[in-house]
């Protein structure tokens, strides 16, 4: 029963964070025109520094921590992967952007086998495979219709899919609140050594302006979704593997189709609709799995099973 609670919770959190997290994509849709996409970033992670600093100061232990290289690489990850996607939304609309992205979950999945041995079995390959052709349905991708912007997601899928491998390897030891807590310290200074360099010799993504108070509350915003969803899916991976997880991520375009609609007039086609039918019919089918096993493993200890053959059973699923 508990291991089928904390899976279930785990889908939960990655499923509220998902739907929640395209308002920060909308937010920086919004002010493309008026802010750079480099700034938006910074302000996203400064904001996330400011909400994750009460929530630090009850934790304990050392702030300081042995693994602050990793940290680092983290942080950076999550700047260039949220810069390079913000960054494509001021050519694409929102849900053909996170479409593209959603070669991520694919990608994680496979980082995951590479570096933690996770067992990636037919079952989880087809739902992921099934999740992502879904993905394709939506943008019907080709460069003669979205051209070279399509590899600003691109970018941003593969620096974000090794930030969730970190993120994965790091929440085993680490605080998740102090996790995040440095992703946004070390988040916020990339991109303000980014910011000078660009302001500098004038690159358009990485130019400061300063903000109207309305661009600020955007900003903080922002921040604050970000920093709430990014906590979800910290304290998710924490209960649940990466690749039970990585199909749920493409429930976020539900979200962002909704908000491409109400924001941006964006009104999606029957091509698309059948794409996102067919994402949130491979989420549902491996929560409906991981539930089917869950309840096979407590039935066969009940009956008194080896726990070792039951596992394999799981893993061969």
């Amino acid at each position: 029963m508990i291991r089928h609670n904390t899976t279930a919770s785990a889908m939960l959190m990655m499923i509220v964070a998902m739907l929640m997290l395209p308002g920060i994509d909308a937010i920086a849709k919004w002010l493309a025109g008026s802010v750079s996409s480099g700034q938006v970033t910074w302000s996203r992670f400064f904001f996330q520094v400011i909400f994750m600093f009460p929530l630090l100061l009850k934790t304990r232990g050392p702030w300081l921590t042995p693994a602050l290289a990793l940290h680092a690489a983290r942080g950076s990850l999550i700047a260039f992967a949220t810069l390079l996607f913000f960054s494509g939304l001021a050519y694409l609309p929102l849900a053909d952007a996170i479409a593209i992205f959603f070669i991520e979950p694919l990608l994680v999945t496979l980082l995951s086998a590479l570096f933690f041995g996770e067992a990636i079995h037919w079952r989880r390959i087809s739902a992921i495979s099934i999740g992502f052709i879904g993905a394709l349905i939506i943008i019907r991708p080709t460069f003669a219709e979205v051209g070279y912007a399509a590899l600003y997601p691109v970018g941003a899928a593969f620096c974000f899919s090794f930030y969730i491998v970190l993120t994965r390897k790091l929440v085993r030891h680490e605080d998740p609140i102090r996790l995040q807590f440095f992703a946004g310290i070390f988040g916020c200074l990339v991109m303000s050594i980014a910011l000078a360099y660009g302001t500098n010799v004038d690159v358009a993504i990485l130019t400061v302006a300063w903000p109207g108070a309305d661009h600020w509350l955007l900003l903080g915003g922002l921040g604050l979704i970000g920093t709430v969803c990014h906590l979800l899916v910290v304290y998710a991976y924490r209960l649940a593997s990466i690749g039970i997880l990585a199909p749920f991520q493409y429930v976020e375009i539900i979200g962002a189709t909704a908000l491409g609609l109400i924001i941006f007039d964006e009104f999606p086609d029957a091509v698309t609709w059948l794409g996102v039918s067919i994402i949130v019919g491979s989420g549902i089918y491996v929560f409906h799995r991981e539930a089917r096993l869950a309840a096979a493993t407590i039935d066969g200890n009940d009956k008194g099973r080896p726990a070792v053959a039951l596992g394999c059973e799981t893993e061969k699923d």
